[in-house]
């Protein structure tokens, strides 16, 4: 790809393969995730987790990517050398993220394992938060859509693959269950040995096969937004005033949770306000360009298009997320009639929403070739309405379906809604960002991915016992639900 462009040239369109290979890395990538989420708390239960205790082992997970991803936003946005902007941290996360793949599995403690969730997610951080910003740089605005349905395509694929390996690898007669040389299954183990190899291949692929632009020349393109564009000025007082707000709300939140006895996750959500006001007080008594007053001012002056998407993607992730804690106890609940998980019609059921997760991954590899179609034809607003309410559908229907060899077709529109939300929030926000900035703006706007995990975490299971009777398949209404309002939400952005 040429460097070597004019002053206020317009960015060039770059070819087909050329966006194959800058969006290759994100197999690799999605690879590692995946395995992490369908294997991570299998591995807990079987160093002894008590079945209450793995959501809060699982926090560490959206935690790190709330510290982790602006951090290193900021940082790309800052680096250039012989690699690069944003290729050096590709290859140190993925070079991290291989050693955490292949040690996990050999965790002999749960602490440790918890430990090592924390190293993984890093570093998968690490190498996934430059690939956004990677994509808006390279691309020009009118092929950002296909750059990020690109990155999606190759997300479903990875997800496919490494959600069935540990099934696959029992069916050529790997065993199934642990050993004298580790408590975890060798169908485990050799998927995360697999997913180390995919993952570094994929991602030195992308570092080798594509460049990046110097920052002078970055800047200069036509359609770069500039820093004083889309961020109203900071205002140091406006920060303060700010943080002292959120510091009281975040303290009485403490009180109240610790008077009335409430979930521990209260605590955590009260403890980030007031961490959060803490940090805003500090900021506003900086002066000079500061990581941290810097950071702090970017997240307290979001361009005016990323507070409008701010609530889209904060249902569509409540949505994600519900049916991923959720869909397991529902279908085996409702689709196969037990609750006992030691029975065979259990684990059938279990078995089943793998398979069922694998689908809408693959679907979601489909959906990524036809979504840039419907862009162009309906618009970037339009379009992710339609693949939402797609997911909302998807998520009600199985309060109406009974057979679950039917919940196939329900997996159609969970794929579409999956492959439109990691793609069209990316592509209308990256238009409306500096891109001095571009790194860190895409760390913050996965902030409001990380934030509904937390909502879910701490409030799903006493809305269902209160509400519902404790039966989880209206967690997946309430998914279908918030799919619905963040569509709605879509056509408020400008």
């Amino acid at each position: 790809m040429s460097t070597a462009v004019p002053a206020m040239a317009e960015r060039p369109t770059v070819t087909f393969w050329q966006i194959w290979n800058m969006c290759f890395g994100f197999l690799g990538i999605q690879f590692a995730f995946a395995l992490q989420n369908a294997n991570v708390s299998r591995i807990f239960q079987t160093l002894g987790a008590e079945v209450d205790e793995i959501a809060g082992l699982w926090v560490a997970a959206p935690l790190t990517g709330l510290i982790v991803q602006p951090i290193i936003g900021y940082m790309s946005d800052r680096t250039w050398n012989f690699l690069g902007r944003r290729r050096p941290y590709f290859l140190a996360g993925a070079l991290l993220t291989s050693l955490a793949l292949l040690f996990m599995p050999h965790s002999t403690t749960l602490w440790m394992a918890a430990g090592m969730l924390w190293v993984l997610d890093a570093s998968i951080n690490i190498a996934m938060e430059p690939f956004r910003a990677f994509v808006a740089d390279q691309l020009p605005q009118r092929q950002r859509a296909l750059g990020y349905s690109m990155q999606s395509f190759f997300i479903g694929v990875g997800a496919v693959a490494a959600s069935l390996l540990p099934w696959a690898l029992a069916h050529v007669g790997v065993s199934n269950v642990g050993d004298a040389g580790s408590a975890v299954p060798p169908t485990v183990r050799y998927a995360f040995y697999a997913g180390a190899g995919v993952l570094m291949v994929s991602i030195l692929w992308t570092v080798l096969t594509t460049r990046e632009y110097p920052p002078a020349t970055l800047h200069s393109f036509s359609d770069s937004t500039p820093v004083s564009e889309g961020v109203e000025p900071g205002s140091a007082r406006r920060a303060g005033v700010r943080g002292l707000a959120w510091a009281v709300i975040g303290g009485l939140g403490i009180i109240l949770v610790s008077r009335l006895g409430l979930d521990r996750m209260l605590y955590i959500l009260a403890g980030g306000l007031t961490a959060w006001g803490v940090l805003l007080l500090a900021s506003s008594g900086m002066r000079g360009d500061s990581a941290l007053s810097s950071l702090i001012g970017d997240i307290d002056n979001m361009p005016q298009r990323m507070r409008e998407l701010v609530p889209v993607q904060f249902f569509s992730w409540l949505a994600l997320f519900a049916m991923w804690t959720q869909s397991t106890p529902a279908v085996t609940q409702v689709h196969y009639g037990t609750t006992d998980t030691s029975s065979l019609a259990y684990n059938e059921g279990a078995n089943w929403v793998g398979v069922l997760f694998a689908a809408y991954n693959g679907f979601a590899a489909l959906a990524a070739v036809i979504i840039p179609l419907m862009v162009r034809r309906l618009g970037m607003r339009v379009s992710h309405l339609i693949n939402l309410w797609l997911g909302g559908a998807a998520l009600l229907s199985f309060l109406a379906i009974r057979d679950p060899d039917w919940l196939l077709l329900s997996m159609v529109g969970v794929g579409f809604a999956w492959a439109s939300i990691l793609s069209l929030p990316y592509a209308l926000l990256a238009g409306s960002v500096p891109s001095r900035k571009m790194g860190v703006y895409m760390g913050i706007f996965n902030f409001f991915i990380v934030i509904p995990q937390l909502v879910i975490a701490s409030l799903m299971g006493a809305l269902l016992k209160t509400f519902f009777h404790g039966q989880p398949i209206y967690a997946l209404m309430i998914g279908g639900v918030s799919f619905l309002l963040a569509g709605l939400m879509a056509l408020r952005v400008k």
